[in-house]
């Protein structure tokens, strides 16, 4: 499994021969529109954790080109079925087996609304079970008890939590989800891309590292393996 990182919390997950993206907002990211091509992107799904433009801008334009199958809850699919996307319905505590591995669409505390202000439905993360690693995207999310379940049904290789604090979960709280989804490898997103959500690099690893944890804070376009 390789993991690529495009600035916010956009994922794009290789799985074998499959190519998986995650919450695509690039072109309206200053950090990254310079450093990635959508045009140059490829997908066969793309999850959709929420509404908000800052996970959803690229995909329409990204699932037009590549044909990739949006995935996401009931009232984004809709969104983009309407639009004549090919698209996977979910909705919390569901699963699916898809070709890269078993997904499934766990609760997440947030909001999530498209960039007119219509409704798009409860936010969410996803549990992927590959062949080989499992893996944990927690989306736009507050610290929440539900993340006690996951691995009580999954074993973690790696976590994808929001650490940028003021619209999610800040770094002390990050560190606490990490204990309840029972995994100290910590992928970083949701952070420095606006004034409202910068961080303190060193002292976020430090957080970590000092409760035996490993936070990764890739460069954009950065890439790591399982």
């Amino acid at each position: 499994m390789k993991i690529s990182f495009y600035g916010q919390s956009c994922l794009g997950i290789k799985i074998g021969d499959t190519q998986v993206l995650v919450d695509p907002f690039i072109t309206g990211n200053q950090l990254a529109k310079d450093k990635i091509d959508i045009e140059e992107l490829k997908a066969d799904y793309i999850l959709l954790t929420h509404a908000h433009q800052d996970h959803t801008l690229d995909a329409e334009a990204i699932a037009k080109r590549t044909g990739a199958v949006i995935v996401s809850n009931f009232e984004i699919t809709n969104h983009y079925e309407a639009k004549g996307m090919e698209v996977h319905p979910m909705n919390h505590g569901g699963t699916w087996d898809f070709d890269f591995g078993t997904l499934k669409y766990v609760n997440a505390i947030h909001s999530s609304s498209f960039p007119d202000g219509s409704y798009g439905g409860q936010p969410g993360g996803f549990v992927i079970e590959g062949e080989h690693k499992n893996i944990y995207i927690a989306g736009d999310t507050a610290l929440t008890m539900d993340m006690k379940l996951i691995p009580m049904q999954t074993k973690l290789d790696l976590a994808i939590l929001p650490i940028g604090d003021n619209f999610t979960m800040g770094i002390d709280d990050a560190i606490i989800a990490s204990d309840f989804v029972k995994c100290d490898k910590v992928l970083g997103c949701h952070y420095d891309t606006f004034g409202y959500i910068e961080i303190d690099h060193e002292e976020a690893k430090r957080k970590f590292y000092e409760k035996g944890k490993d936070l990764m804070l890739l460069e954009i376009g950065e890439s790591i393996e399982l």
